[in-house]
């Protein structure tokens, strides 16, 4: 199964229909759950970097090579998170360009 940053693929859900009602987005999670998900997993995966780096320089670890791949992981992981986020604002920028 295809994954984007630890989380599959699949998990995310577009609604089915622009005209579908406010209220069916939260039944079937959505959007929204989905980035809010993949927002957690890049702050857990960022949180888990720095505790890593810590342990290191009190000495409590010595696998230096397991600690900058969890460095790098979660450098990726934000990259990631943001060019999301700057195609979601170009998207809000172009459908409030739109005139109805």
């Amino acid at each position: 199964m295809s994954t984007i940053s630890g989380l599959p693929i699949s998990s995310v859900t577009l609604p089915t229909s622009p005209t579908a009602p406010a209220g069916a987005e939260s039944t079937g999670g959505g959007f929204g759950a989905s980035l809010r998900n993949a927002m957690n997993h890049v702050d857990q995966v960022s949180q888990d970097s720095q505790n890593q780096v810590t342990e290191l320089l009190q000495g409590d670890r010595q696998d230096i090579q397991n600690v900058m791949i969890a460095v790098e992981k979660a450098d990726v992981a934000f990259q990631l998170m943001m060019q999301v986020r700057n195609k979601i604002v170009n998207a809000y920028e172009e459908v409030s360009r739109m005139q109805f």
